[in-house]
């Protein structure tokens, strides 16, 4: 299924990102769009104005919101598959545990650019953000549901900090924007079927355009202080971890959230 594992890790950690390319078969995408499509649809009814200003993607695809109790064990059984697993293992340390899953797709607004970005500059000052690349990991597998102009990333920004361009974009300084072109960034086109794998923490930006699509399942490795991030209602229910295939990546999870909540109950 997977050949010279070695090749994948010394890629991801290198330059922080790796391709497959038709990874996945027509009977895998199709089914596998059959679930994403109908959490799509019910999410831009129920977001019908934020979806029609802003929005860019959304996110707690695995919730129980909009899908029913089969097709949640279905899209947690494609999220736990060999396939997947088997890159997962091939990248990360030891225990990874699930956080959350993405959708990605074009905005309404015409407006709207595509822009620089690191995930961790959300929740971390400058100095902090320094620190969380060199300390943690947290990996996108990306699985575009239709062919689509992919991303444009940054190889290496994983483990350096930005040259003084990189910043002053990624953070609009000095009168640059967010969207503007970098020079050392490399566009990657994406085809339904294809797995991108790349560092939440390195410079990337999705390219907007065609008909994208892109289911994100995020990972992290459990020495990262991460399991704050977890909404409950994305995990597994009790009942259906028998009927997951390989279901190390939610019991990860669960067990970390266990143990954070039995910490806050011995304060």
């Amino acid at each position: 299924m997977v050949e010279n594992r070695s090749q994948f890790y010394n890629s991801y950690h290198e330059q922080g990102y790796f391709v497959i390319r038709d990874y996945f078969n027509a009977a895998e995408m199709s089914s596998l769009r059959e679930v994403i499509l109908k959490f799509h649809e019910s999410w831009k009814k129920d977001n019908e104005v934020f979806y029609q200003e802003e929005a860019f993607n959304s996110s707690l695809i695995t919730g129980s919101q909009y899908l029913g109790y089969d097709e949640r064990v279905k899209l947690f059984n494609f999220i736990s598959s060999k396939k997947i697993m088997a890159i997962v293992d091939s990248v990360m340390a030891a225990n990874p545990a699930f956080m959350n899953t993405q959708l990605f797709f074009n905005p309404v607004n015409p407006l709207q650019k595509d822009f620089w970005h690191r995930d961790c500059q959300y929740d971390y000052d400058i100095e902090d953000q320094k620190r969380v690349i060199q300390e943690t990991q947290v990996v996108h597998f990306r699985i575009p549901l239709f062919d689509e102009l992919g991303m444009e990333l940054v190889p290496g920004t994983h483990k350096r900090w930005d040259n003084d361009e990189e910043f002053d974009v990624r953070q609009e300084e000095k009168g640059r924007i967010s969207s503007e072109n970098l020079s050392c960034g490399k566009k990657i086109k994406l085809a339904a079927g294809d797995l991108l794998v790349f560092s939440a923490d390195m410079i990337h930006r999705g390219l907007y355009g065609l008909d994208r699509l892109a289911l994100d399942m995020l990972i992290f490795d459990s020495e990262g202080d991460y399991v704050d991030y977890v909404d409950d209602d994305c995990l597994p229910e009790t009942s259906m971890l028998d009927k997951i295939d390989d279901p190390r990546l939610f019991i990860n999870t669960i067990d970390l959230k266990m143990k954070a909540n039995a910490l806050v109950s011995e304060c």
